[in-house]
């Protein structure tokens, strides 16, 4: 009796140790290594601005203002200081449609990895299979028979759809029988080599890629809206300028008409005024076409149909400019644009295939087991001795397949090599959009500086030759000319601060937008005493009055840095 027990626990110890085993070789290849590249992040650019000098102001001196290093706000579009544009945005981000669809291409992504990764686990599945055998020699028995049979055989009479199924003609007797299965099955793949982990690998970069781009669509949506409200200011300052000029215009014309009732005009002179007002007049219909035009994009852009009305109008002097716009480094600006990452997701993603196509190649291990019960009685189902088990193994080993594998894991070599190309261009092209952007402001600055300058000068001279003319000391010609200098200059003023106002608008964009890896419609308000006056400084009004007086004065400095 000892002996049996000594024997049971030596055997117990023995199935201890085996199970230890198995389980530690299942888990080997989890703890195994992933063959293919292990990616890295590229390196930043070994560069420490974004062009190869500093953007000075017009004059001789030279001074940053605004540019330092710092993080671009959350929430850049507050920074011109417009209630309506700031309604204008946080409406768009909610009911735009490609936002929506951004989100929805994240959750294709993420839910596509996360069914990739169930490939970790073994498959389990439930098997139930119940048979009935008919030899096929059977017929029904008459009445007679089956009446003598059932007699002789009480114990063996079976039916089924009413009809006897013994063939009583074969000695000895044949009868149907029953077979119940139920079974459970389980496999599970060895992931050796690491061909899952790299293909989970490749779909969370896919994810990430995803969730890049959502960001890219809310950067540009806001962008887009930004400037989309700009322009429609600047249209509509263009049109009050031309009407301001309108109505000079028709004042010169009153003056000319009365004069030319006493004799001191001619007719000549009257129609000359008149062919420059019909000039004028001819602007207003193209001003209103375009502002039109804005509106529309504006509420396309709300998510709204172009039969809604315009959901905010934008005055020119409403848009405060800001004085600073925080520039990062080139090292810290690779990791703020959305389309680098979402670039380097896509390198890493091509990474991870590398792998995949290597492991393609190498052996497949599957391991398989199944058990259940059997009998051909459904209440001995789960009696003693019904039970089987099955256990299996089962390895593959591509030998030729007609250099398919080889070619697929060539082509995705050659695809990593094309996303790593790809991710230099795009870093090169944020270079380039943020340098672009850069010597635009200071060149719209300076223009800024000189338009209103333009417009002050022709207005003050306007008004000369339009006093002049109430008392007969001007030709015609030299009012003619007073008025259209006006004109060019007062359109070519909101032009300019319109184009200063976008550029700016376009500069956030190209620094990334502020989007730090947050969904903005989550983000908290700023506030109203943010950003910092430290950090932006404002021009009340249409143009900070210190640009105005000094028609050679410098403009301010934007530094590259």
């Amino acid at each position: 009796m000892k002996s049996l027990h000594a024997h049971a626990e030596r055997f117990s110890a023995a199935q201890a140790a085996s199970s230890r085993a198995l389980l530690a070789f299942i888990a080997l290849p989890l703890a195994g290594c992933a063959v293919g590249p292990d990616f890295v992040s590229p390196p930043p650019p070994g560069v420490d601005r974004f062009t190869p000098e500093k953007i000075t102001r017009a004059g001789d001196k030279s001074a940053s203002i605004g540019f330092a290093g710092g993080d671009v706000p959350q929430r850049w579009w507050e920074t011109f200081r417009n209630p309506k544009l700031n309604r204008l945005i946080e409406s768009s981000i909610e009911h735009n449609p490609s936002i929506q669809a951004a989100e929805a291409a994240i959750k294709v992504s993420y839910y596509t990895a996360e069914a990739q990764k169930g490939a970790f686990l073994p498959a389990l599945a439930a098997n139930s299979n119940d048979s009935l055998s008919l030899p096929s020699n059977l017929r029904p028995l008459s009445a007679i028979n089956q009446t003598i049979f059932n007699q002789t055989y009480p114990s063996l009479y079976n039916i089924v759809n009413n009809q006897p199924l013994l063939n009583v003609t074969q000695n000895p007797p044949l009868w149907s029988y029953s077979l119940f299965l139920k079974q459970l099955t389980v496999s599970y793949t060895l992931d050796i080599w690491g061909q899952n982990r790299r293909t989970v690998e490749s779909l969370e970069a896919q994810t990430d890629l995803m969730r890049f781009q959502s960001e890219a669509a809310y950067l540009a949506l806001t962008s887009n809206v930004a400037v989309a409200a700009i322009q429609e200011a600047s249209l509509r300052g263009q049109q009050a300028a031309v009407e301001k000029v309108i109505r000079i215009e028709r004042d010169l014309l009153d003056i000319l008409r009365k004069q030319q009732g006493v004799g001191w005009a001619s007719e000549a002179d009257v129609l000359t005024q008149e062919a420059a007002l019909a000039q004028a007049l001819q602007l207003l219909p193209p001003l209103k076409k375009q502002i039109a035009q804005q509106q529309d994009l504006i509420t396309a852009l709300a998510g709204r149909y172009s039969t809604d009305q315009a959901p905010e109008t934008f005055d020119l002097d409403e848009l405060k400019l800001p004085r600073a716009v925080p520039v990062t480094l080139p090292s810290v600006f690779v990791r703020q644009r959305p389309d680098i990452r979402a670039a380097e997701a896509q390198l890493h993603a091509a990474s991870a295939q590398v792998g995949v196509a290597v492991a393609a190649r190498l052996p497949n291990i599957t391991l398989s087991g199944s058990g259940g019960f059997s009998a051909y009685k459904l209440a001995q189902l789960i009696t003693p001795g019904t039970q089987l088990y099955t256990v299996a193994a089962n390895a593959t080993q591509p030998l030729f397949s007609g250099f398919s594998l080889l070619n697929q894991q060539k082509a995705a070599e050659s695809a990593f090599e094309q996303a790593e190309a790809q991710y230099r261009q795009t870093v090169i092209a944020a270079f380039e959009n943020v340098a672009d952007l850069l010597r635009a402001i200071q060149a719209d600055t300076e223009a800024v500086k000189a338009a209103a300058y333009a417009e002050k000068v022709s207005g003050r001279n306007l008004e000369i030759v339009r006093g002049q003319l109430r008392i007969g000391s001007v030709s015609v010609l030299a009012m003619l000319n007073a008025q259209q200098t006006y004109l060019l200059a007062i359109v070519a003023h909101a032009q300019a601060r319109g184009n200063l106002l976008s550029d700016v608008a376009g500069l956030f964009m190209a620094l990334g937008g502020g989007w730090q890896d947050q969904n903005l419609r989550n983000l908290p308000p700023t506030g109203p005493g943010s950003p910092t006056r430290e950090q932006i400084e404002t021009i009340d009004g249409p143009v900070n009055p210190s640009l105005l007086p000094d028609p050679i004065g410098n403009a301010p400095t934007i530094s590259a840095h």
